[in-house]
């Protein structure tokens, strides 16, 4: 489905790909951000689009020198992470419940952390540059190298799935854990202090933003930076450790070549060219999708997932979707769903059913299928893959 503009006033237009209309909630947070005056064209909405914080999940905003750290998130550099590996599904048989129990006992998961840390985690670079973080972290740097390598909590989670030609890939989805939290709130604090202190009325304080050429411009976008960095080398530490585990049961321990690899945010900002100009693109809920990128959207914990590769859509500053998007809240989908309902519509999948996990039932969330059939014109589908094991955070 191409987008269609939203029918309503801003300075620039809002262009959406969700079939659904927006309630009124989310059309304040759309009008609020469109109404900015460094933002670049248009705002652009993914299928999967629903309420954020100041700006909408599922929203990519292109800006010219000025950036907002409450728009990129506090889970910064928040991603997916999959590999395509040479078993099939037969090699499976009768193992899932001993993969997914030695999963969840080599990655801590919601707040927990590593006991020991990994050599390949204290062997990072960027540890180095630690020191030239906010002054608010400079407590954390342990606690940031036992959290490498591990999942947290929410929508968290590592599954092992199956494509159509019954091929085997492991699948996770995590972020820059307590450190990208801790370092996006300092940031978020100061922009609120600062459009105070000018009396900068905006239409929302999580709006707050840095300009350009400014200290604290630049120190948010050296912590963004590395914040990034780590969200995607917890991503291929915790990778590492369920090859290994997969390999064990299937290859008897011998290692294996991954037959496809992809490692990409969805909640970060990069620096851009888009119409010929470069601006500042903050995915907020979004992956990038330049022509032959390759991405993973994402289903929930018991429908498909698929790996796409980008078509390069101006639009929508070359994105698509970063997963279904929730339609209810956490809290609306405990009162709304049993366990009984956890337990259908996880069948067949080797993964928790209690009540823990009940806010994360494949019904609260938007039908997969729809939000696909609306960003056909923003990335092709390489594989549908369905989970077997699926671990939550």
């Amino acid at each position: 489905m191409p987008y269609e503009a939203l029918k309503i006033s801003t300075p620039n237009p809002v262009l959406s790909w969700a079939n659904h209309d927006l309630g009124a909630d989310e059309t304040k947070m759309a009008k609020n951000v469109a109404s900015l005056p460094f933002v670049f064209k248009h705002v652009a909405l993914m299928p999967d689009v629903h309420l954020g914080k100041g700006a909408l999940v599922g929203s990519v905003i292109a800006t010219k020198d000025a950036i907002m750290p409450a728009a990129v998130g506090v889970d910064i550099g928040c991603g997916m992470c999959a590999i395509k590996t040479p078993f099939i599904a037969d090699q499976l048989d009768g193992k899932l419940k001993k993969i997914r129990q030695e999963i969840e006992a080599a990655i801590p998961v919601g707040f927990n952390e590593n006991k020991d840390v990994d050599k390949t985690v204290s062997n990072w670079q960027g540890w180095s540059a630690f020191k030239d973080l906010h002054t608010g972290v400079q407590n954390l740097q342990t606690k940031a190298m036992r959290q490498m390598g591990s999942l947290g909590g929410g929508n968290h989670f590592i599954e092992i799935c199956l494509d159509t030609e019954n091929q085997v890939w492991i699948m996770l989805h995590s972020g820059s854990r307590n450190i990208g939290n801790m370092l996006a709130q300092c940031h978020i604090n100061t922009g609120k202090q600062l459009a105070k202190l000018v009396g900068n009325k905006l239409p929302d304080p999580d709006l707050a933003y840095f300009i350009a050429g400014t200290p604290e411009f630049d120190a948010y976008w050296r912590d963004l930076q590395w914040a990034q960095n780590y969200a995607r080398i917890n991503r291929d530490v915790m990778m590492e450790r369920v090859k290994h585990i997969v390999e064990k049961h299937l290859a008897g321990g011998k290692p294996t070549k991954p037959l496809l690899s992809v490692n990409c945010h969805h909640n970060y900002a990069e620096k851009e060219v888009h119409y010929g100009e470069e601006v500042y693109v903050t995915r907020k809920g979004a992956v990038r999708a330049q022509e032959g990128d390759y991405g993973i959207i994402p289903g929930s914990m018991g429908a498909k997932s698929f790996i796409v590769k980008g078509k390069g859509n101006h639009e929508s500053y070359c994105s698509c979707s970063h997963g279904a998007g929730r339609q209810m809240s956490r809290n609306k989908a405990k009162l709304h769903f049993s366990l009984d309902d956890l337990i259908q519509q996880t069948e067949g999948v080797e993964c928790r059913k209690d009540g823990g996990v009940l806010d994360e039932i494949p019904g609260a969330y938007k039908p997969i299928d729809q939000v696909m059939a609306n960003q056909a014109d923003l990335v092709e589908i390489v594989a549908t893959l369905k989970q077997v094991v699926c671990v939550k955070g």
